[in-house]
């Protein structure tokens, strides 16, 4: 093997350990922002409030308006169609 195949081998694995490293860090990180965020719905379930619909919430607000709109429309839809809505 030539020095300059050794080089790039070495560069790529270098490289390669470089990234799985800090995806691992992330991961950690990751894991603690999720434990945080578990805190923070025990806190508010403690406090009376419906994790649950927290959750639906979040999830809601992170979601294009105009594509909210559309889905609530669909299920309205589906849900006179099954005979569930007055």
């Amino acid at each position: 093997m030539d020095d300059a195949a050794f080089n790039t081998e070495s560069v790529a694995a270098d490289q390669l350990k470089a990234f799985i490293e800090r995806i691992e860090r992330l991961e950690e990180e990751k894991a603690g922002i999720a434990g945080d965020i578990k805190d923070v719905y025990a806190e508010a379930k403690g406090n009376g409030f419906d994790t649950k619909v927290l959750r639906k919430i979040v999830a809601l607000r992170k979601r294009d308006y105009a594509e909210r709109q559309e889905e609530e429309a669909i299920l309205e839809l589906y849900m006179q169609a099954l005979g569930m809505v007055g």
